[in-house]
């Protein structure tokens, strides 16, 4: 487990892109070799979508040979290959279960990159789900209602009190996952991930059994650790910007360039 910790949210976003930019220019794609790519919605990766959007128009990175399972719609990805769940299917179950046929026949998730509710959820995967659950219907609760509220005027009736979610089995499958934390309500959810046991109350701490999981954060995140455990993760920043240092580029028919900035 690696915890990055940056100055600020404009900060600990860019630094999300730039892993995500590397990740997929690394990895090469194209025709049979699909990046799979976990994304999820909230106001929390919005920082780091801008920008990607923005390595795209630049030409440092392509999203054509990327697949996506996630509910929105993104950059320059082909609707073929952008696996949306439908919360208006006829049978919501069967909807689930063909999520997941669906990403396996992707080969799995390459990268899940997620965020987490004050409450520690990851997904919708709220306090007391199964840490091997897998993508199904969710009852909402009040607090994430009430977070969603902004989404719809503050008009809390407008607001869905269920959902269709990936499970904590399901993300645990991927071979990679980033999760992005920004703020001070969100300090407590961090210092149950990262300090404390694994807890089905606070799903995000499944994650600590992840064999590649990769925590960016703010230093308002930090409020509730241990100054041990921030200026030890500090301390390793050297090390860990290592993974963004140098930034790559698709350029050229997809060869691997160095760009010409850096973090």
């Amino acid at each position: 487990m690696k915890l990055v910790i940056l100055e600020d949210h404009t900060k600990a976003s860019e630094w999300a892109a730039k892993y995500i930019r590397n990740q997929i220019v690394q990895f090469n794609p194209g025709p049979g070799r699909y990046f799979t790519l976990g994304l999820p919605t909230g106001s929390t990766p919005l920082g780091s979508y801008k920008k990607l959007i923005e390595y795209y128009k630049n030409g440092d990175l392509s999203f054509r040979y990327v697949k996506t399972f996630n509910m929105d719609e993104y950059v320059d990805i082909l609707a073929e290959n952008t696996h949306i769940l439908d919360g208006n299917a006829p049978d919501l179950e069967a909807e689930c279960n063909a999520f997941e046929e669906k990403i396996k026949a992707a080969g799995g998730i390459d990268l899940f990159f997620g965020g987490i509710g004050p409450d520690g959820h990851i997904a919708f995967n709220e306090p007391g789900s199964s840490l091997v659950s897998r993508t199904r219907v969710k009852t909402l609760a009040m607090d994430t209602i009430l977070a969603n509220a902004r989404f719809f005027n503050g008009d809390l009736t407008k607001v869905p009190t269920m959902a269709l979610t990936v499970g904590v089995g399901t993300i645990m499958d991927a071979r990679e996952v980033l999760i992005l934390i920004t703020g001070a309500h969100k300090s407590l959810a961090l210092y149950k991930a990262i300090e404390d046991g694994v807890n089905h109350m606070w799903t995000v701490s499944a994650l600590q059994q992840h064999p590649k999981t990769l925590f960016v954060c703010d230093e308002d995140a930090t409020l509730e650790l241990r100054v041990k455990t921030v200026q030890y993760f500090k301390g390793l920043l050297h090390v860990h910007n290592k993974l963004v240092e140098p930034l790559y580029s698709m350029k050229q028919n997809g060869a691997v360039k160095e760009a010409a900035c850096y973090f």
